[in-house]
């Protein structure tokens, strides 16, 4: 009877053992990821929040896998979320200003704010050793698409120094936005505004000098943000607070880690850029603080913003606040990221 109840206790130690082993090793079942098309303005280290969120899985942590698309300008990323093609648009808000005020009943809502300085950095022919803006008298600049963001932040700061930019000197409006460094390294404009990598890249090519940053000269303004329609906001709530968190995540992650740490977390999307150029890049964004802390975008700055594109004779009346944009995935978002 001994050896029997011996070996009885030996069977159910070995059972125990078998499924104590299966239980701590069963994998759950893999999430099925919702897929979010989202449309970029430009591909750009200016962007590395976004890079970092997709890189670091935070939007995976969101239950969201994302297909990131790059449109090569504001108005063609509208374009494509009126059209349903994209979900999301990236781009300035000023695009969400326009459609609002042309009174389409499914507008856009902007509701989460990454970048809060211009871009872009003025690139010369010469190098400059003591730049002034007053050197731009009588010079031709390609400042980007009339109408865009990047263009009208570069009139501000033409007339906040002093500068007529309709008599002073002559704005190429011409060049598409991908095209700029080409048409700049091979025409005859003295001067070009570009995003990084490019200003640099053409610096180290040995076509341009960086001499000035547009968005320290101009001071805080919403350059970027994430929009869509009112329509799929609304039907789609738990993806649009996803998403904010995970554009929340990759914020926070950029204000605290150097930017080598960066830089290595975005490579993959920048594979024609040595790390040290994205290091040198991403270290003139951090110079100028031109990123969020948060995703929310303030009224005092929309109300800037609206006041930039009015000065630039783009804007004829104000659009309001409180209809083109949307904080409450944002602010729950920086209640939900800890």
């Amino acid at each position: 009877m001994k050896k029997y109840l011996i070996i009885i206790l030996a069977i159910v130690v070995v059972a125990v053992g078998i499924t104590t082993y299966i239980l701590l090793n069963k994998q759950e079942p893999a999430k099925e990821l919702k897929t979010i098309s989202v449309n970029e303005v430009t591909r750009s280290v200016f962007y590395a929040p976004q890079y970092v969120a997709i890189s670091k899985g935070y939007f995976e942590e969101e239950g969201l896998n994302i297909e990131l698309t790059t449109g090569q300008g504001a108005d063609k990323v509208m374009t494509a979320v009126l059209a349903g093609q994209s979900d999301i648009g990236f781009a300035g808000p000023e695009a969400s200003i326009y459609v609002y005020n042309e009174g389409k009943e499914d507008h856009t809502q902007v509701f989460a704010q990454m970048t809060q300085k211009d871009g872009s950095f003025l690139v010369s022919k010469e190098k400059t050793d003591n730049f002034s803006w007053q050197d731009l008298k009588g010079k031709t600049v390609i400042p980007g698409r009339k109408g865009g963001v990047p263009y009208m932040t570069f009139e501000y700061v033409l007339k906040q120094n002093g500068i007529n930019p309709q008599k002073d000197l002559v704005l190429d409006d011409s060049i598409k936005f991908d095209l700029m460094a080409g048409a700049f390294a091979g025409g005859n404009a003295e001067y070009v505004t570009l995003f990084e990598p490019t200003a640099s890249m053409t610096e180290k090519a040995g076509k341009g000098y960086v001499v000035a940053s547009v968005g320290e000269a101009s001071g805080e303004i919403p350059y970027t943000a994430y929009f869509a329609k009112k329509s799929y906001i609304e039907k789609n709530e738990v993806i649009i607070q996803g998403f904010t968190n995970a554009i929340y995540k990759g914020e926070k992650y950029v204000k605290e880690h150097t930017a080598k740490d960066i830089a290595e977390a975005i490579k993959d999307f920048f594979p024609d850029t040595d790390l040290a150029m994205l290091e040198t890049s991403l270290q003139s964004y951090m110079d100028i603080d031109a990123w969020k802390s948060d995703p929310i975008l303030k009224e005092e700055s929309f109300n800037l913003l609206q006041t930039v594109m009015k000065e630039a004779g783009e804007l004829e009346k104000e659009a309001d606040y409180n209809k083109v944009v949307n904080n409450t995935y944002a602010q729950k978002a920086i209640e939900n990221v800890k």
